[in-house]
């Protein structure tokens, strides 16, 4: 069902391509419109139990997108290095292949983003997530399939 990586030389390992998942700062969220066009936006994120999880308003592309069809792809990059004088790029990379649906919104999973991207006061958080979690949706991607790779460009 899933291309074989062209360049397998290059691939990381599955210790390798989690742990980019697990510290990587910003995901590349791919869906499919109605309209037959892809769309990417940059989301935060947070990997917890073999799932990706991030967070977005209730309405809006996103939503629509996976409402229509839930096939997502997700990928996040890491340690870009442009090496000017070889006129070339290193970097680490992963590609997932999911299924993404909007999930009851949980105070445990937004507490989980919330520390990644912040070093607040616990009892801030909660009263922060406890103002915001009626407007704010949840959106699950089930991984079923992820690669990850150390290359050039």
């Amino acid at each position: 069902m899933f291309r074989k990586m062209r360049r397998s030389d290059k691939a990381m390992s599955k210790e390798m391509t989690l742990d980019l998942l697990s510290r990587g700062q910003e995901g590349i969220l791919g869906t499919i419109g109605d309209n037959g066009y892809p769309y990417t936006v940059v989301v935060n994120y947070v990997y917890l139990d073999d799932k990706i999880y991030f967070h977005c308003a209730k309405t809006g592309q996103k939503i629509d997108n996976i409402n229509f069809n839930n096939n997502v792809s997700f990928s996040v990059y890491d340690n870009v290095k442009v090496i000017g004088e070889e006129l070339t790029t290193h970097y680490e990379s992963l590609a997932v292949f999911g299924k993404a649906r909007v999930i009851e919104t949980s105070r445990d999973i937004l507490l989980a983003l919330v520390n990644k991207y912040a070093d607040l006061d616990q009892e801030k958080v909660l009263s922060m997530i406890d103002k915001e979690i009626n407007i704010t949706a949840l959106v699950e991607i089930e991984i079923d399939h992820i690669t990850g790779k150390i290359g050039k460009i």
